[in-house]
């Protein structure tokens, strides 16, 4: 899968020729007229193919932006950065591209701030992170969901919220290691159904070596479940893995 840090090194690497850039490109379409450039190139002097040599890798990182931007990858969506008011209503005080971005715009609100901060999806409006949560949010069971399909995601995250569980979602296992890799409070990790088995298994994996005391919950595929996970049930019965998140945390917190 081709990623923004991929698409710099390659853009950045002096050793490429422009035919072998153009090669490289992941996009037949852009791929081809970047290939027209280069066409040009032949015969000119040592100084205009360098620089004409530079322009083409500008070109080529921003066509990988455009076209990957278009995809809607989720790492480098949209996300707005809202601050919560003392009266519940929010404000948003910014709009960045990229969920690396989002972390580090909220962090730094936070710092600026006693009042809760949030990063949301700007399209979906589903929370992604959080910071300054006021104490009867803290008390509060919350769920990390790493889903593979928006449409799950959203339903996913309507239903948790719905019986009093406070969700952050996120799409795919690059997105949810951007997010988790600095240590934070969650009770329970679900994991969608809408992905590979090595995928989701290599998700699952990252997280009990990363978070070793919250327990996972895989949602399946019929006949498709995650030794690895703690707990296997269903992504087509909804009712059930509910009651089981439901009973599960009531457990924890009857624990403590």
């Amino acid at each position: 899968m081709w990623t923004l840090p991929r698409a710099l090194d390659v853009a950045k690497d002096r050793t490429l020729t422009p035919p072998t850039l153009c090669s490289k490109f992941p996009h037949k379409l852009a791929q081809r007229k970047l290939e027209k450039l280069v066409l040009g190139l032949s015969g000119a002097p040592q100084q205009c193919r360098a620089i004409a040599a530079t322009r083409i890798r500008v070109l080529w990182l921003l066509q990988f932006l455009l076209t990957t931007h278009r995809k809607k990858v989720p790492v480098y969506r949209s996300y707005e950065i809202l601050e919560v008011l003392q009266d519940g209503s929010s404000v948003k005080r910014a709009v960045v591209l990229g969920l690396e971005f989002a972390k580090v715009a909220l962090e730094d609100l936070a710092t600026r701030t006693a009042n809760e901060c949030i990063a949301a999806d700007e399209e979906t409006h589903q929370v992604v992170a959080q910071r300054n949560l006021p104490p009867a949010k803290r008390a509060i069971k919350r769920i990390f969901q790493i889903a593979y399909d928006e449409d799950s995601s959203l339903r996913r995250a309507e239903l948790l919220r719905s019986h009093g569980f406070g969700v952050i979602s996120v799409l795919n296992n690059e997105a949810a290691k951007v997010l988790l890799e600095s240590v934070e409070d969650y009770d329970l990790f679900i994991v969608g159904h809408a992905a590979p088995e090595k995928c989701r298994t290599e998700l699952v994996n990252w997280l009990k070596t990363n978070y070793p005391r919250v327990k996972v919950l895989a949602l399946n595929p019929p006949h498709q479940p995650l030794p690895n996970a703690d707990y296997n049930a269903l992504e087509s019965d909804p009712d059930g893995w509910l009651a089981f998140v439901t009973e599960r945390l009531a457990k924890c917190a009857s624990a403590r």
